[in-house]
């Protein structure tokens, strides 16, 4: 072995912690100073619950959260708007000769036409300017827009 390659060993070096409390041990420095120790850390005081924030991390993590939560809030606000039975049938899309029909008739809102298709097809094919090939389309429109179209609105009528 090579002669004084190896460090001083101080067998009472002092560790000073920012608590307050010391002790010795053995040590290749003579003095050690640190931040934590066994008497103030929040694992060994069983202050455990305790939430040290030091750099406002609870606190971004709340922000996230409350961000997190309006979105979803948003997001069923947006799907309860898409299948709401106010909305009007000029949202739909389905052309301005069935939209004009329909608005001379009185049927303005998908709620309207849903109360309509509830009592048969023929209820509305009776709207003059409304035919079967209208009727297809509004109802292709509202199913892909997410609505629950009754029973009645499902039978043919020839």
């Amino acid at each position: 072995m090579k002669k004084d390659i190896h460090p001083t060993y101080y067998p009472d070096a002092q560790v000073v912690c920012a608590c307050g409390n010391s002790w010795t041990t053995g040590s290749t420095k003579k003095m050690i100073r640190t931040e934590v120790c066994s008497k103030c850390h929040p694992f060994f005081t069983g202050q455990q619950a305790r939430i040290i924030d030091i750099e406002g991390q609870v606190d971004r993590f709340y922000r996230k959260l409350q961000a997190r939560q309006s979105y979803v809030d948003q997001q069923k606000a947006r799907e309860e708007s898409r299948v709401s039975p106010d909305r009007t049938v000029v949202d739909l899309g389905l052309g301005t000769r069935p939209t004009d029909a329909l608005a001379k008739a009185g049927l303005t809102t998908v709620g309207h036409i849903l109360d309509k298709l509830a009592v048969g097809e023929q209820s509305l094919l009776d709207v003059e300017g409304f035919g079967r090939k209208s009727l297809i389309d509004l109802k292709k429109k509202l199913r892909s827009l997410g609505y629950d179209l009754p029973a009645a609105a499902d039978e043919i009528v020839v």
